[in-house]
């Protein structure tokens, strides 16, 4: 029987929320979960491994992918470039994968146009004032590189409207669940559990003498 195809998952933040980590738990709890791989052509980050993290391209290769079609949505963060393998993408939900696609609203909203069944989820901080000890805490950037942060942070959450479930990344445990249960509700629809189960779902019918 072919697989049914997987549901793509649209998980946006902005830097400090705690998507990364929210995420990277969640595929631990779930593995039969993906997360796509993005192109950047920002700098590698110390423990971060090429092909895992993002594919990393230097500006002319991004810009060759990109005039050959080949991303599905594309945007420019902090001056680096960013982009999403449309084939890449295609493949793995075909094999019947859910696929997680960790990106800003910008990147969202280019998804949505063109896959408008695409499940999208939105991560906040608690306040302004944890978001800003979460970035101070990371000892990555200066004071201005976090004052230029914290800026951006407001204008993308003003964002969380155009997506289909919110999550307050309070207590990390508390926001994990909370994330988890998306998942597993939608893989508790009836079409899903359908294909699963079928055998079950034929004997329990039967009709005995």
């Amino acid at each position: 029987m072919k697989a049914l195809p997987g549901t793509l998952y649209i998980v946006s933040a902005p830097s400090g929320a705690g998507k990364t980590s929210l995420v990277k738990a969640l595929l631990d709890a779930l593995p039969e979960v993906r997360v796509s791989v993005s192109h950047t052509t920002r700098a590698m980050r110390p423990g971060e491994i090429d092909g895992v993290n993002y594919h990393f391209v230097d500006v002319a290769a991004f810009q060759a992918l990109l005039e050959h079609g080949d991303f599905l949505e594309h945007a420019e963060v902090f001056g680096n470039y960013y982009g999403t393998s449309q084939r890449q993408l295609e493949q793995t939900l075909a094999e019947g994968h859910d696929l997680i696609l960790e990106i800003d609203w910008q990147g969202a909203q280019q998804v949505r146009h063109k896959m408008p069944h695409a499940q999208s989820i939105f991560i906040l901080p608690p306040s302004q004032s944890a978001l800003r000890q979460r970035l101070t805490n990371r000892g990555q950037d200066s004071h201005e590189v976090i004052e230029r942060r914290m800026q951006e942070a407001v204008s993308e959450m003003s964002h969380y409207i155009e997506y289909d479930y919110l999550i307050i990344n309070d207590d990390f445990a508390a926001a994990l669940e909370d994330l988890k249960s998306i998942f597993r509700a939608r893989q508790l629809r009836l079409d899903r559990q359908l294909r699963r189960h079928d055998d079950l779902l034929e004997d329990l019918l039967a009709q005995r003498s």
